[in-house]
């Protein structure tokens, strides 16, 4: 558990960076401008949660970023599919950020539900 929390602290800070030179395109449409937004915003507050959750006073609080965290990494995932079907980046620059984003999940929910059980016992 500890080294997929150092990873997903890595992992969501460099994802961040992603989402950051992904609104850079984006923001010289003005649709893409509005989705990028929504997506810079959620985008980096995976990291920015996560982040968070490593100075959690207690248990309950880094669940709670965590939770905050998940939650925002399936925001994104419908951001970049509406940045995608809307045709404003093709699906092939769109495909590597997108996995990346579907394993942040896969990742995120692992380690809630780690966390839940252990605070269960």
């Amino acid at each position: 558990m500890k080294s997929e929390k150092t990873n997903i602290v890595e992992r969501s800070f460099k994802y961040s960076l992603r989402i950051i030179k992904l609104y850079r395109e984006l923001e010289k449409d003005s649709i893409g401008r509005v989705l990028g937004k929504q997506l810079l915003r959620s985008g980096t507050s995976i990291g920015a949660n996560v982040h968070e959750a490593q100075g959690a006073q207690s248990k309950a609080d880094f669940i709670a970023k965590m939770s905050i965290a998940h939650k925002e990494a399936y925001e994104s995932a419908y951001w970049i599919r509406l940045v995608e079907e809307a045709n404003l980046i093709s699906a092939d620059r769109l495909d590597d950020l997108s996995n990346e984003t579907k394993q942040m999940i896969k990742i995120l929910s692992s380690i809630l539900l780690t966390s839940k059980q252990r605070i269960k016992k």
